[in-house]
């Protein structure tokens, strides 16, 4: 009988600290990854709702609103350098709530709100003389809070608020001989505030908010052939947290993100986007305030996240993520 009880006592000791080991790699294997490192401050003013793209290893963004005023100043950022210069203004009416994207190395700004009226009118913004061209406004329609991207050749245009609706409406942009046509065969929500980004190809578009509710409808548009598919929506699992408005969307490595934004308030968190499983992974919270309104650049290997508000708190910070790296609070 006692040989037996002592048998017992050495399992019992031998086990504990497996027990411990096994325990301290679940919570190692949980920890979400993603660091973010401090990068140069905005030179300019702090503002929120600007507009922009990426030529390159250039991140540009321009117009905005910095609680006080609507913006027109226009701004690059050098990823390479870590430095901000100012470029020509840009020459529409100020505004914020715009849209931007760039096509065949020449950038778009359009669209947006100039605190009275919903605007239609588009510029190009040629890198290589810094000068700007009014190109075609969209087709008798105007809109704030939208969604633009490049694809095939072509820009794209669509959702937003038009000052009486949200809507759902999409509009392609042919540089060739500067016209807008509408496009057919979107089945999501109307929106506003939504987001994109686009991975191999394929252009994913999600969150917004319409009749007060952040929507949770997730969709792959194919631009070969124009047509939208339904993925599996952004609160498909319980522990999916990543409905909002007014957020960042981009694409690194193969991965695409949404990032910061709002959700009854500003928001941190980062959520990235698998498309081979068609599931989302948390990642580390954006190391800044949270933020509403802000802006991202991204160059498929570097991506930037900066500026935007929380409040009334208007902000020019910018940090660099990392999405497979450790966090770590000292960068």
């Amino acid at each position: 009988m006692r040989k037996t009880i002592e048998i017992v006592k050495f399992v019992f000791l031998f086990t504990i600290p497996l027990i411990f080991i096994n325990a301290c790699s679940t919570d190692e294997e949980d920890e979400e990854l993603g660091n973010w490192v401090d990068r140069s401050v905005f030179d300019g003013t702090p503002r929120s709702s600007v507009a922009g793209f990426v030529i390159d290893n250039i991140g540009y963004m321009g117009t905005g609103y910095d609680g006080d005023d609507y913006l027109n100043s226009f701004w690059a950022y050098n990823m390479e350098g870590d430095y901000w210069s100012q470029k020509a203004d840009f020459p529409g009416t100020e505004r914020n709530a715009a849209v931007g994207f760039e096509l065949n190395g020449t950038g778009y700004i359009g669209s947006g709100y100039d605190g009275v009226n919903e605007l239609g009118d588009f510029y190009s913004y040629d890198p290589s003389s810094n000068t700007w061209t009014q190109t075609a406004s969209l087709p008798d329609i105007v809109r704030r809070n939208a969604v633009a991207f490049s694809a095939n050749g072509y820009g794209y245009f669509g959702t937003g608020y038009d000052g009486e609706n949200d809507m759902k409406d999409f509009w392609k942009y042919d540089p060739n001989t500067d016209t807008w046509a509408e496009l057919e065969g979107f089945g999501g929500n109307k929106r506003r505030a939504a987001t994109t980004f686009t991975i191999n190809g394929t252009v994913y578009l999600g969150t917004g908010v319409s009749n007060g509710i952040y929507l949770d409808d997730f969709w792959a548009f194919d631009p070969t052939d124009e047509s939208w598919t339904k993925k599996l929506d952004l609160d498909e699992e319980d522990d999916y947290n990543v409905e909002r408005s007014n957020a960042l969307g981009f694409e690194l490595n193969g991965y695409g993100y949404i990032a910061c934004g709002e959700q009854n308030g500003s928001t941190n968190s980062v959520w990235q986007y698998d498309p081979s499983s068609d599931t989302w992974e948390e990642k580390t919270n954006f190391e800044g305030s949270s933020r509403q309104d802000a802006i991202v650049f991204s160059n498929s290997s570097r991506a930037f996240i900066g500026m935007g508000r929380t409040g009334s708190l208007y902000l020019d910070d910018l940090d660099e993520f990392y999405p497979f790296e450790e966090y770590d609070d000292e960068d």
